[in-house]
């Protein structure tokens, strides 16, 4: 007789709660956070939310990272507010993870201390708990943080301790999608050594800097790999914008 293996608990509940600071403008709490909501960049992430959730949902998909060609496109803007536009949807469930271990930013975006839980590195390696390190921002998101930096990023992304970490963080949070903010795809090899763990790609363009053969780079490096699931224009010049 075989006995079938317990579900995991649910470990949602039981993670530490803290609240986003009120000197940002994406997550509820702040003023600014509200006025946000009636821009048309909001409007624009509540779209990309929609589209988001269809395509994974039809096709199966958790695992979504976020990424840009070079630094400074928007990266960490983007997924910060993809992931409270997530949020907004009722009896669901998000996971927001820094994985830009070069240049961490969320904690900074989100106005929250990183400083409270376990290090990523630590968390990764199968040597802090889920409860002690992801941190829970609401009924709807949670949010894994980190700001230490890490020269061997690449490594801790190949490192099949990693895959298990994450494996086990997705069976007892059981979130619908899991957001990576990811580094530049062309400056570091640290994204390209996590495709295997991903469903899909959004690459973050800037109207500013990003060059075509920037997104034909990406392109070649995603291809056979991962699918690319759309391309986010950050900074578009007003006079290219379509008004509806």
């Amino acid at each position: 007789l075989t006995v079938p293996a317990a579900a995991p608990r649910d470990l949602w509940d039981l993670l530490h709660l803290q609240e986003p600071g009120t000197d940002q403008h994406i997550l509820d709490g702040s003023q600014a956070a509200e006025d946000f909501r009636e821009t048309e960049v909001s409007r624009a992430f509540d779209l990309l939310r929609t589209r988001l959730r269809q395509t994974a949902k039809q096709n199966g998909w958790t695992n979504i990272a976020v990424a840009s060609p070079t630094a400074g496109c928007g990266n960490t803007f983007t997924v910060a507010n993809l992931a409270a536009s997530l949020s907004r949807v009722p009896s669901s469930r998000t996971v927001l993870m820094d994985f830009n271990m070069r240049n961490p930013g969320l904690a900074k975006a989100l106005d929250m201390d990183a400083s409270l839980t376990g290090d990523l590195r630590d968390f990764l390696a199968g040597d802090v708990a889920i409860s002690d390190y992801i941190l829970r921002v609401s009924d709807t998101l949670a949010v894994g943080l980190t700001d230490e930096t890490h020269r061997d990023a690449s490594e801790i992304m190949q490192d099949p301790a990693t895959a298990a970490s994450l494996a086990e963080m997705r069976a007892a949070l059981r979130p619908d999608i899991v957001l990576y903010d990811m580094p530049p795809l062309l400056s570091f090899d640290d994204t390209a050594a996590f495709l295997p763990q991903l469903d899909g790609v959004l690459l973050v363009s800037d109207g500013t800097q990003t060059m075509a053969k920037h997104l034909a780079e990406c392109e070649r490096i995603l291809d056979g790999q991962v699918p690319l699931l759309g391309v986010i224009l950050n900074r578009a010049r007003a006079s290219s914008i379509e008004r509806f």
